[in-house]
């Protein structure tokens, strides 16, 4: 079983445990998943399941588009309404007031990462410090907001599309337009709607996905491992050629493109390559390797 499986991942779930509920609803050990969504989120989560899980650090340079309220007056250690409170402040802020700020955190820009995640400082995770009460100097991180749109206010949060490049923390994002403010924020939900290429429209339940398995269908869920790089032109190689690509072995090409998709005679998705000169390498396979 290989392929790509579209997860919608509930509340208070960690992106691990969906790996783990998975590993055991689909009887295969290799599952992994690309962009870690913290317990209290919900939204798509791609999983890689078999030898696509080959194709995970490459997933996870995708941008992600994220649906996220927005509740300003309080902050929190966690920087999220889950957190223990440490302020609270009135926020008479109006939509323009907060759409003005806005305009400071689209584009390039440079984000500290919280307290609370599971970046690495000095070889320990950051969360296991502030557990023990500890805060350390972070190094900020660059990030991108591709775009940052106000979409209005629902009772006491304002509702915020994000789409943002690899390592931005939302919940940061929402503690540093709310001490912008003046007032202080945090955030109140969050939803990750796409992931690269990928909505969360296409993505299924733990349930469904449980009942596609009892009924030997969930293969269907399935999307192809190529999928991810259809940006990619795609090259047909000849037999004596996908031979020397399952051996590890540079193949000749007059593809002009830097990178490709190898494929079989027969279709098969055999790796992503590097072409250089018309010599192609590859980057990652993702053919089966028969064990005896």
């Amino acid at each position: 079983m290989t392929g790509i499986l579209l997860i919608d991942k509930p509340a208070d779930w960690t992106s691990n445990d969906v790996v783990q509920k998975l590993r055991g609803i689909l009887h295969e050990r290799r599952v992994g998943h690309a962009g870690t969504l913290d317990p209290m989120a919900t939204g798509l989560l791609t999983v890689f399941i078999g030898r696509a899980t080959r194709a995970v650090e490459f997933a996870e340079q995708d941008a992600k588009r994220y649906r996220a309220k927005l509740r300003l007056g309080i902050t929190t250690d966690t920087q999220d309404s889950t957190g223990r409170i440490l302020s609270e402040n009135e926020a008479n802020v109006t939509p323009a007031d907060l759409e003005q700020v806005l305009t400071l955190f689209r584009g390039e820009t440079r984000q500290t990462p919280p307290m609370y995640s599971a970046v690495k400082v000095n070889g320990e995770r950051l969360y296991k410090l502030a557990r023990r009460g500890e805060t350390v100097e972070r190094p900020e991180r660059r990030i991108t907001i591709h775009s940052l749109k106000l979409l209005g206010q629902e009772g006491d949060d304002w509702i915020l599309d994000i789409r943002c490049s690899k390592g931005t923390y939302i919940r940061t994002l929402c503690h540093d337009i709310g001490e912008t403010l003046g007032c202080g924020g945090c955030m109140s939900a969050l939803r990750r709607t796409e992931a690269g290429c990928f909505t969360v429209e296409e993505a299924h339940t733990l349930e469904e996905t449980a009942r596609a398995a009892d009924d030997g269908c969930v293969e269907k869920l399935l999307l192809p491992t190529d999928l991810l790089f259809q940006n990619y032109p795609a090259w047909t190689v000849s037999a004596a050629a996908e031979e020397r690509i399952r051996n590890g072995n540079s193949i000749r090409i007059s593809e002009k493109s830097p990178i490709l998709r190898l494929y079989s005679e027969k279709g098969e998705f055999l790796a992503l390559g590097q072409n250089t000169d018309g010599e192609c390498r590859t980057i990652k396979s993702f053919f089966e390797v028969l064990t005896t």
